[in-house]
Parts: structure tokens; C-alpha cells; sequence
């Protein structure tokens, strides 16, 4: 569920350009849906259905044709799986449902998908097989009776029935996705073991497992005096926090902008809410005010519950209130000056897998400098990109300070209304990079993403604006640690300006970040404090008022990482963790979005002296990378000895001549740029 002040999701986020060095960045598969789903008990639960037997029914499937157990006799196994059209986890499953039953065919085993949600017609159920490519039976169970004899209560939810139709195994198809993460790939094949083991005359090894998945939206019977309604209390609590992303066309599974869309969800919302896991906002509310916060009020948060415990009543449609009016195409407030494809021709989507984050550059044809006033980045397919960042690259690394960020896209995301005399300069022959990280919905898909722009009056522009960053790349989390602390410091800030957002990125390991700011007059501050960091949900915190940065003023970062196995979305609990592109590895970065007077940036340039400490480390960092990637020895680093994302963000940066390659001097000249900035 979003919020419809949205504020900047920066799922993901990757900044090579600012490296020194990194391999082509690979995402985990981590779903905002993820965040919809929950797990009931395992096998120690009192009322496991193992042993239980599954009496005949029979169903019909999308077309009217009807279905019955009995006919599957002579199948010494069946495999029912319990699945939703909207659901995200029961759409990724899918396809790996369908390629088990075509690998277990001929060796007796039939599956059989049973639809038990209210919500889902048989023009639905008809889509959802046609999409996926289904060729087992899906059948729809429109009053739960046979979900009830089962007691399943989560898509996707699997049993295994013998020959005498016991249940003899109960739980997920495999462990690749949970509550909030996604592995790149499943490490026990739950499933596929219980059908071996069971075909060969194995007792099934471990014949329960957890389930995740939505609840099944079952026909409930509404309290008649029931004193919340879905349309005098619940429907402008979800337009307010839901209805944004959770409707037609946008990135949410399903849509929440009616009462049939939301009454078979019901007991899902009220999960997640209760859970805390939707809205997606991690800011401890005891520390600092944000313009884009999506706390949800207690007692909004008690209207859903009680609504759910009535039975869902659906109350008088008169007194419904009106849907928001949502911006269709671009939410600026004006056409854009010039939109900027990411290609010519769409990309592939897969169906499944772990999509590597893929980066396409492109020339916007800018023969002048441009200030960027306002800009939104599109998805061409929200189904499938969960998240789009754009960054300019500067002809020659000749650019202004900052990580060359211009706008992105993450669920939720509305960009931010333009700010009078505030603009981001792009220099004249910058490319535009566009960073795209695709998550695969069962189904092929093709995106392409674009950007609008908007551009400022230069004689207006009174404040620069740019993204800074504190960083900590000298680190290494022990084995098996807890509560592992890496903390660094900005110090310095460009005189006169001002701080307006703040955003923590760390890896699977993140635990927690805090940002502490120490002003000059001794006085300490918690600007913002993020106790549960949440890999899938990196939000950029838009200060309600800016804050000014008095000389001597700096904020002190803290990051706590678990790299224990309490931790379940930790890779390796038994490696040692350092820097890494890779959500494997870790990074901890701090940013700063912060306007700065016009002209001070060059003028500190000019003026600058080297300390002997910066250039010591900048020494110490050109030998690092010359290290790292002087694969030949030959003294200078080709492009094509660097990885591909370094590439595509960094190589022009450091590459002050333009002729493809890096010489040590151009390294360290660099270097001193970025250092203490």
C-alpha cells in the first residue's frame, strides 16, 4: 500500500561513478509484493493436515468443464496447489508448477490448481492460465468448500496426496521467496523432494514446511450491526495510503479502489498493516518530520481491523466517498520540455530468474549546459520494473560536484513539484544512464522506460542542487556477527547551503542506520533514526523543513549489520562481508540531497588547497584501483578492464583527456576531487 504524497523509493540504489571500483551489480529478486505475504505454522502446528484423507469432489475449471478426483485414480500421486490470479507469489510459481507437471507425467503424478478467492472471475482464472502457458487443470472453488476440507488458507499453498488420497506432504513449492527477501535461487526444492521420496517409497522427509503466500479470499458472512463499513469508514483509509499503487495500471498486484477489489483481500491487509509492513515507512517517528512520511494513524489502522472481524460489511454505496484524482501519463505540473527513451526497442523481460540491473546510455543531444527543474522517470512496464534510476555522465568527468543523479521511479514514487530557483545543472554533451532493475512476473514482459524533463531558466536558478554522499568502504563484518557498527562522518559542506533529504543504503545485511547531527554550538541531534532497515523499501526521507549547514556543523552515520543466521535473508553467515556491488557483498553509503548558492561550488574548487591527509588517501586510492584493474600491468587501465557498470558510470569521470584510457595521474586527480567533498 502507498501513500499518495509518495515520497522517493530508492530501492536498489548503486552509484559506481563515485567507486573506485565493482563488478556488474546483481539484485536479488526482491519483490515489493514480497511485502504481502505471510506464513502460517509448521509441522509442529497442532493442526497439520498430514495423514488426513481428501474426499472426491469435483470442480469446474475456467471453460465450465468439470473436474472430479475420483477420475485421477489411477495416478499414484496428486499434486493440489491452492492458487490466487493476483497474487504475486502464486503468479511467479506458475511457470515452475507447470514444469513440474510435465517433469513428473510420466511417472504417475497429476496436478490439479484449485482457485478459491472471491475476487477472481473465470475470465481471470481463463487469463491466468493463458498467460502462464497452464496445461494442468486450474479449477475455481467459488465458495471455498474444497479450500475448507483441505484447510488451506495461503496461495500458493501445496499438498501431495497417495494413491488413497492422504495427505502425505503439506507446505511451499521451494524456499526462494519468504516474508521480504527473495534468494537468486531456491536452496531445498521442497516439493520436488516430497514427490521423489514418495515415488520411490521414502517416507517424505520433511513433510511439512512453512507457507507464504496471501490469504485466500474466502465468502464470509457480514455482521449485520456491524458498526464499521467498507464505505463510510474503509474506503478513504485505503484512497489515502493504498489506492495509489493499488489500482489498474500501477505497480501493486492488485487493485483496492472498489469494495469487491478489496473485500477479498481483506484479511491480508489487515496482516500486513498489523505486521507493519504496509505502508512501507521505516523512520522512528521519535526522531525528525518528514514531508513524504506514510505512517498510518492507530486509529485508521483499527478501522481496518474491525472492519475485517465484522465480516467485511460493505454498508450504504451512497455515502462512499470519491476515488483521488490521479494524474494519467506525466504527474509534472506541465508537459515535459524534452522526454529521453532509455532505447529505441523494447528489453526483454523473462518470465522468471534474477535479472542482473541493466544500465543503457543514451545522448539527450545537449549542446549547452541544461538546469534540470523537475524531472520524472516512466516506467514502459510497471508490471515487471521495480525500479528505474537515471544519472547523468558528464563528457570527460568535466561536471559539477555530486553523484550525477537526476530523478527515479520505485512504487509509489511521485516526483517532487518543481522549487523556484532550485535546478540541478547537467553539462553540455552529458549522457543520460538509465539504471533498470526488472523483477520477473511469471509471465514474458517488454519495458521501455523514459524520462521528462523539465528545464529551468538559468538567469532564475538561484540554488544548485545535488546529491552527496558519506561513505565507508574500508570495512569487514566478522563471521556470524550480530551487531556489527560501521560509522562515518561528513564534515564539510558547501558554504551557505541547505540539507533537504536524507537516505541510508546498505545490502541484505542492514540492520539499522541513524543519522546524528553535531552543531557548532555543541548541540546533538538524531535527524533520523531507521531501526529495522529493510533492503526492499529504501526510501530517500524528505526533510519537513530544510536545515540550514552552519560551518562546523556535521552528521555523524551509523549502520549496524547482522550477519548472523537470525538474520533470514543473510547469504552466508559464515563469510566474512566487505565493500561489494553485489547485494552479497555490503556498501554503506549516506545521502544527501542539499541545494547549495549558486556559483559556490566552482568558487570552493578554485580555491581549494590539498592537505597532506587527502592527498595521502587519494594516493592510497589510485594504487587500489590500479590494483584492482591494471590486469596487464602496462601502467594504464583500458575500459575494457573494468567492469561493466564502472563502466558505463565512472570510466568518463576519470578519463580527463577522453582517449579510453586511465592513467595514473588522471586516477589520482580524481580521487582528490572526491575525497572530503
Amino acid at each position: 500500500m502507498c501513500s499518495r504524497n509518495a515520497g522517493q523509493l530508492t530501492a536498489g540504489l548503486e552509484h559506481p561513478q563515485f567507486l573506485f571500483g565493482g563488478r556488474r551489480l546483481v539484485a536479488l529478486l526482491l519483490l515489493l509484493a514480497l511485502g504481502l505475504f505471510g506464513g502460517r505454522a509448521n509441522a509442529a502446528d497442532d493442526n497439520s493436515p498430514i495423514g488426513r484423507r481428501i474426499d472426491n469432489f469435483e470442480l469446474p475449471d475456467s471453460l465450465g468443464a468439470l473436474h472430479t478426483l475420483e477420475q485421477y485414480h489411477d495416478r499414484s500421486l496428486v499434486v493440489v496447489a491452492f492458487v490466487g490470479v493476483e497474487c504475486p507469489i502464486a503468479r511467479l510459481y506458475a511457470p515452475r508448477l507447470e514444469q513440474i507437471a510435465r517433469d513428473y507425467a510420466d511417472r504417475g503424478v497429476t496436478v490439479l490448481a484449485i482457485d478459491s478467492n472471491r475476487q477472481d472471475s473465470l475470465t481471470d482464472l481463463q487469463g491466468y492460465v493463458n498467460r502462464h502457458g497452464i496445461s494442468f487443470p486450474v479449477l475455481r472453488d467459488s465458495g471455498n468448500r474444497i479450500a475448507d476440507q483441505f484447510g488451506a488458507l495461503r496461495t500458493i499453498e501445496t499438498y501431495v496426496l497417495d494413491q488413497q488420497r492422504t495427505i502425505r506432504y503439506h507446505g511451499r513449492i521451494d524456499d526462494q521467496y519468504g516474508v521480504g527477501y527473495s534468494r537468486s535461487e531456491p536452496t531445498r526444492n521442497d516439493l520436488r523432494e516430497a514427490l521423489d521420496e514418495l515415488l520411490t517409497d521414502q517416507p517424505v522427509s520433511v513433510p511439512q514446511t512453512k507457507v507464504v503466500g496471501c490469504f485466500i479470499g474466502r465468502v464470509r458472512k457480514p455482521q449485520a450491526d456491524a458498526s464499521v463499513t467498507y464505505s463510510r469508514d474503509v474506503a478513504s483509509v485505503l484512497n489515502r495510503h493504498c489506492v495509489e499503487c493499488h489500482r489498474e495500471g500501477e505497480i501493486a498486484p492488485f487493485a483496492l479502489s472498489s469494495f469487491d477489489d478489496a473485500v477479498g483481500w481483506g484479511e491480508t491487509i489487515a496482516e500486513v498493516i498489523r505486521e507493519q509492513r504496509m505502508p512501507p515507512w521505516h523512520a522512528n517517528p521519535a526522531h525528525g518530520e518528514f514531508a513524504n512520511s506514510r505512517l498510518m494513524s492507530d486509529e485508521e489502522k483499527q478501522t481496518i481491523y474491525d472492519w475485517v472481524e465484522a465480516g467485511m460489511p460493505e454498508g450504504d454505496p451512497a455515502v462512499l466517498p470519491s476515488l483521488p484524482q490521479f494524474v494519467e501519463g506525466w504527474q509534472l505540473p506541465r508537459r515535459p520540455d524534452q522526454v529521453v527513451a532509455m532505447r529505441s526497442k523494447p528489453f526483454d523481460v523473462p518470465a522468471e530468474g534474477t535479472i542482473e540491473y541493466q544500465y543503457f546510455a543514451v545522448d539527450p543531444g545537449f549542446t549547452e549546459d541544461r538546469w534540470i527543474a523537475g524531472a520524472e522517470v516512466v516506467p514502459g512496464n510497471r508490471n515487471v520494473v521495480h525500479h528505474a534510476i537515471v544519472f547523468f555522465s558528464p563528457p570527460n568527468g568535466r561536471g559539477p560536484q555530486g553523484l550525477g543523479w537526476i530523478s527515479a521511479y520505485v512504487p509509489g514514487f511521485r516526483p517532487p513539484e518543481p522549487v523556484t530557483g532550485l535546478a540541478r545543472r547537467v553539462p553540455a554533451g552529458s549522457k543520460l544512464i538509465f539504471q533498470m532493475h526488472y523483477t520477473p512476473n511469471g509471465s514474458p514482459q517488454q519495458d521501455v522506460t523514459k524520462i521528462g524533463l523539465l528545464f529551468a531558466d538559468p538567469e532564475t536558478v538561484t540554488e544548485e542542487l545535488v546529491t552527496q554522499v558519506a561513505v565507508d568502504p574500508k570495512f569487514e563484518i566478522p563471521p556470524h556477527a550480530e551487531e556489527y557498527r560501521i560509522s562515518t562522518t561528513r564534515r564539510h559542506w558547501p558554504k551557505g547551503s541547505r540539507l533537504l533529504a536524507l537516505t541510508p543504503h546498505m545490502h541484505l545485511r542492514g540492520r539499522s542506520f541513524r543519522f546524528v547531527g553535531h552543531f557548532p554550538d555543541g548541540r546533538d541531534e538524531i535527524l533520523l533514526d531507521v531501526p529495522h532497515y529493510d533492503f526492499n523499501w529504501q526510501h530517500t526521507y524528505q526533510l519537513a523543513e530544510p536545515l540550514n549547514l552552519p560551518e562546523g556543523f556535521s552528521i555523524e552515520c551509523i549502520a549496524t549489520y547482522d550477519n548472523s543466521g537470525n538474520n533470514p535473508v543473510n547469504p552466508d553467515p559464515s563469510a566474512a562481508v566487505t565493500w561489494g556491488d553485489q547485494s552479497w557483498e555490503e556498501m554503506m553509503i549516506a545521502f544527501f540531497e542539499v541545494a547549495i548558492p549558486r556559483g559556490s561550488l566552482v568558487a570552493k574548487q578554485r580555491s581549494r588547497t590539498v592537505s597532506a591527509e587527502v592527498r595521502g588517501k587519494a594516493e592510497k586510492a589510485a594504487d587500489e584501483m590500479f590494483r584492482r584493474f591494471d590486469l596487464d600491468g602496462d601502467g594504464r587501465i583500458a575500459r575494457g578492464e573494468v567492469p561493466p557498470a564502472f563502466g558505463a558510470f565512472g570510466f568518463g569521470r576519470f578519463d580527463a583527456n577522453g582517449d579510453r584510457w586511465l592513467t595514473r595521474e588522471e586516477v589520482l586527480q580524481e580521487a582528490l576531487r572526491s575525497i572530503d567533498r
